[in-house]
This record gives structure tokens, sequence and C-alpha cells, in this order.
């Protein structure tokens, strides 16, 4: 299974943010979109009436680090967001959100944080196209990165062989062989890409 590179726009310029992405667009496969609502994290980004000026022609993919998740994806599927990744924490019905985002035509995701188990979501495997596993805490970035979660990889590799496994937090070239070796397909780097003087080098670092 190929990696893919997903840059998190979340340590972009958002002055400029189609240019941004513009830049990164040719070497990259998709873009990674931050939600963050200041409650379920203890930071706040953008909603769905920022996200409907971004411009790309790569799948985004938007991670809903929201309570309530179910009030607001239909407002991301609307603004062009491709899969939508939802995290167990925050869904007081689980499968009805995920079935909730595949009624509205885009793909569903789940995600779990460092202290939840993969025991939390084994039961809707079966509807998603993605799981999201967190290297750090949600809620900012730059931070390190938290390699025994790896193990939780290991085992979703093995319950599913097709599924896209995505690594988010603190992944560089030293700890992205890490991610890959344990079966992540789908890395997230934001600071390391956008903050790099040279960001095309710093995604091909990732490329392992």
């Amino acid at each position: 299974m190929s990696v893919k590179i997903a840059p998190s726009i979340l340590s972009a310029n958002f002055g400029k943010i189609n240019e941004e992405m513009a830049e990164l667009e040719p070497y990259v496969e998709l873009f990674h979109i931050d939600v963050m609502d200041g409650h379920f994290v203890p930071n706040i980004t953008f909603g769905a009436p920022v996200m409907k000026w971004f411009e790309t022609k790569l799948p985004m993919d938007v991670h809903l680090m929201i309570e309530n998740p179910e009030k607001y994806v239909e407002d991301f599927v609307k603004v062009g967001g491709d899969r939508i990744i939802v995290h167990v924490e925050a869904c007081k019905d689980k499968r009805a959100v995920l079935q909730q985002i595949k009624d509205l035509g885009a793909e569903a995701g789940i995600s779990i944080k460092p202290k939840t188990s993969v025991s939390e979501i084994e039961d809707v495997l079966d509807m998603v196209t993605q799981v999201l596993v967190m290297t750090v805490e949600p809620g900012f970035g730059g931070q390190k990165f938290m390699e025994d979660m790896m193990p939780k990889v290991t085992q979703l590799r093995e319950l599913k062989p097709d599924l896209d496994i995505c690594i988010d937090g603190g992944i560089n070239a030293e700890t992205a062989p890490i991610a890959v070796k344990a079966g992540a397909n789908i890395l997230v780097s934001g600071s390391y890409i956008y903050k790099s003087e040279d960001r095309l080098a710093a995604i091909e670092s990732l490329r392992v």
C-alpha cells in the first residue's frame, strides 16, 4: 500500500491559503483540514464558512475535533469535504454519525485520541474508509510523536487490511518510517512541511 502525504493546513499562512495549497498540490495526495471548536479541544480554528473558500483539485479530509459533530457534518460536506473524520469520543451515537456522513455522499472516517483503545471503534470499521490515530493530544500543532501508539496501528491493519490508516501528530523524517512500518499509509504533517525552508524536500523525506 503506497504512502500518501497529507499536509495539515493548520500550519499554513491563512492570509494566502489557496497559494499555500497550490504550492504543494503537485507533490502530495490530499489535504488535511483540522477543525477545532475550543470545547472538544482547547483551541479554535475555523468553520465551514471559511473552508468554502479553499480551492484545490485534491481530496480534502476534514478532521472534526468538535463536540456534537452531527450538527456540522452537512456543512462541511457542502463546502467540499471529501471525507469527514469524527472523533469517537465526541459521538453520542457513532454509527448514526458515520451513516449520516455516508448518506451525504462523503466518505466516513473515525479518529481515536491517545487514551482511546481500538476496541472503542471495532464495531464500526465496516462503515469507514479511514481510521485516524492521534499520536499527540489533539488541539495544537508541533507536539512530540507518541511512538507508543503504534500497536494500535498494527492492530487496525490486521483487523482490516485495506483500511486507510492515518497518523496525525509529530510526523517528520524520523517518525514517518516508524508509522509506516507499523502499518500506516496516510501521514499528516503540518509544521514539519509548512515551516520548512524547503517544503518539497520535507515532503519527499516522508516518503518511505
